[in-house]
């Protein structure tokens, strides 16, 4: 099956009425097809890479050549998943400042009107996160396919997880919580293997 080929009906897991395309920081999970553990392993609380994570690791790194808009912050690459915060700068530049914009309605052809009724084609809006998402799970999932020969596999689980960082503080925490995730993998929900559970907390959230 294809990345792209089961595209069932289901419920989105966004939130309704939120501009995913304006500026602001947004903490995104991305979990492996099943959980496999593909992309190497956690040794002495640290991630070694394998030739399949390293893979992932260049096409996060390689996103903002491919997205002006784009800037990548933290990021931790786990055997079975990725964390990793995306930054959307706006026209002037802005990015991670302008965390916890707030809900809007979402940018669409309505707004630029008199162009409509003109017959001129809408100015193309900004790209929003669930593409930046989907080019990032279909160019890895390419690379560890043409590496491996299994030409149309799906690598990654259907949708992901998101969450829109609201301020300063939780930028920091968040970046935190990646940088220690490594450390945490023995009870960490996505191991198949896992030998405890985490203590509940705020950070519990941001978990999937």
């Amino acid at each position: 099956m294809t990345q792209d080929a089961d595209k069932p009906q289901r419920r989105s897991i966004r939130l309704r009425g939120y501009d995913y395309a304006q500026a602001g920081a947004y903490f995104v999970t991305v979990v492996t097809r099943e959980r496999t553990c593909s992309f190497g392993e956690i040794v002495d609380g640290e991630m070694m890479l394998n030739e399949f994570g390293r893979i992932v690791q260049t096409v996060w790194v390689e996103l903002p050549e491919h997205y002006s808009s784009v800037e990548c912050d933290a990021c931790v690459i786990m055997p079975n998943h990725v964390h990793g915060i995306i930054v959307l700068a706006d026209d002037r530049g802005g990015g991670v400042n302008d965390v916890g914009a707030g809900l809007k309605p979402a940018r669409g052809v309505v707004a630029d009107l008199n162009s409509v009724r003109a017959g001129l084609k809408p100015a193309p809006t900004r790209i929003a996160l669930p593409e930046i998402v989907r080019a990032f799970k279909t160019f890895s999932a390419r690379g560890i396919n043409e590496l491996r020969e299994t030409p149309r596999t799906m690598v990654w689980q259907r949708n992901y997880y998101e969450h829109v960082v609201r301020g300063e503080n939780e930028l920091n925490r968040i970046r935190e919580y990646i940088a220690n995730n490594p450390l945490q993998w023995k009870i960490d929900r996505e191991n198949p293997n896992r030998t405890g559970v985490k203590s509940i907390g705020k950070r519990e959230s941001w978990e999937v």
